[in-house]
């Protein structure tokens, strides 16, 4: 099967960390991203993990699970890259507890409550407006 389709071609998502202890939902996440138009998709279980990546260069989107095995304020890494970046990037929070996100938080970027879609998530990165899809996602 091609990768090209007759229809619009997928747009350029660039390289994007997936923040994401569980290994599913990552690997999930990775192909949907990598089918969707992201150049590179960056799995990171970690907060350590992920600092070395962001240490090796700037991320065009960043995918945060709020509830890391090592850290349980994941949105503190949204904080710091709004802090040190000149060029930010997307940023999209991931949870099974949007209501433990503060307000000042979530307004950074949408927020997916698990379990949702992997193509919902490309299709906000994308910014396809498809209306009606996003019945778990807050604003």
């Amino acid at each position: 099967m091609s990768g090209k389709s007759a229809g619009k071609a997928n747009p350029d998502l660039g390289r994007v960390l997936v923040v994401e202890d569980d290994p599913v939902l990552a690997l999930a996440l990775e192909d949907a991203l990598l089918a969707g138009g992201a150049k590179a998709v960056t799995i990171c279980p970690s907060m350590e993990s992920t600092m070395a990546e962001l240490d090796k260069g700037a991320a065009d989107a960043i995918v945060i699970d709020v509830h890391l095995a090592d850290r349980d304020d994941g949105w503190a890494l949204a904080e710091l890259v709004e802090m040190l970046g000149t060029r930010l990037p997307r940023i999209v929070f991931s949870t099974g507890a949007p209501q433990d996100i503060p307000q000042e938080i979530a307004e950074m970027g949408p927020i997916f409550e698990k379990p949702y879609d992997p193509a919902d998530l490309v299709a906000v990165l994308s910014g396809e407006e498809r209306r009606g899809l996003f019945a778990k996602l807050l604003r």
